[in-house]
């Protein structure tokens, strides 16, 4: 597996942190033609086909209406700009609209959820879409100061916000979540199915790492929760941020010492040992629905099939 080829893994835009802090500067980029905008509405992105549908800053909004591009959402909008980065031709914002758009004359159409393309855009897009996604839903869920419970702002290009009553400043936050394809002796792939999917998905088993648990500790611990075996070697692969709304996967093959299955039948109703035979014809039968192309998980699998599967 390569680490870099992961879908929401892409990135080639410069981050340019030192630019956050110079709200002239973040003006400037906002009023100059060769910028584009990132549209951002939940857990979608603006795209048409194999592309964002990235827009000149100018078109969306002719000039913000507040000194600091990322001082507050724009009144009556629901709009939350982020500044992402640039490269050698552009400057990069995310335009996050979090109520109904048409008062601020932005196209409502190519919504698509990154999770359904994020495979097929380019490492740019991939990458601008992905930090897009996951700081806008931090802003969602961070308007209140946790120290203190008053209203937060964001600041610096979007990237933290700060408490008005007690002027403490807070960052995103990524959650760590370990994710794993399980093998047996036999070399065999333990597939499951979680509760609340669709009929027919089945995928590796992952979790979150619990406060002061080393990562292959939390694998042998979520796969003896979930599934009821004992693991041995735990061997890591790969990360990808999966920003729905903060996760960071970090993939793993486990070893597994035990090949008895008990479900926890809470979070995993099902679970079964594949060959890749088995897999192939399952799949191409409809029996077994693998994760999304955008996933680490299908990536896990595929990395144990040998290729793409069916």
């Amino acid at each position: 597996m390569d680490p870099a080829r992961l879908p929401l893994s892409r990135a080639t835009v410069d981050r340019d942190a030192a630019r956050r802090d110079d709200v002239e500067a973040l003006r400037a980029a906002w009023l100059d033609p060769a910028s584009r905008v990132v549209l951002v509405r939940g857990a979608q992105v603006a795209a048409r086909g194999a592309a964002l549908d990235l827009r000149v800053p100018t078109d969306v909004l002719p000039e913000l209406p507040v000194a600091d591009p990322a001082a507050e959402p724009v009144d009556g909008c629901g709009l939350l700009v982020l500044y992402l980065g640039a490269d050698e031709d552009h400057a990069y914002f995310a335009l996050a609209i979090e109520g109904a758009p048409p008062a601020c004359e932005v196209r409502d159409e190519g919504w698509v959820p990154l999770r359904d393309v994020g495979h097929v855009l380019s490492d740019r897009d991939a990458g601008l879409a992905t930090t897009a996604v996951g700081v806008t839903a931090w802003h969602a869920h961070h308007v209140r100061c946790p120290r203190c419970g008053s209203v937060t702002v964001p600041v610096q290009g979007g990237w933290v916000r700060r408490c008005v009553q007690d002027g403490t400043d807070h960052y995103p936050r990524t959650d760590p979540a370990v994710i794993m394809a399980v093998v047996d002796d036999r070399d065999r792939l333990l597939l499951a199915h979680a509760a609340h999917w669709p009929e027919r998905r089945f995928s590796t088993l992952a979790g979150y790492v619990e406060p002061g648990e080393p990562l292959e500790s939390a694998v042998r611990r979520e796969v003896g929760e979930e599934v009821g075996l004992l693991v041995g070697d735990v061997t890591y692969r790969a990360s990808q941020p999966w920003p729905f709304p903060s996760s960071l996967m970090l993939a793993f093959v486990a070893r597994a010492l035990t090949t008895h299955v008990r479900v926890d039948g809470v979070e995993i109703t099902r679970a079964r040992w594949f060959t890749r035979a088995e897999l192939a014809d399952d799949v191409r039968a409809g029996r077994v629905q693998l994760p999304s192309p955008t996933s680490v998980a299908r990536a896990l699998v595929e990395e144990w099939f040998g290729g793409p599967v069916g």
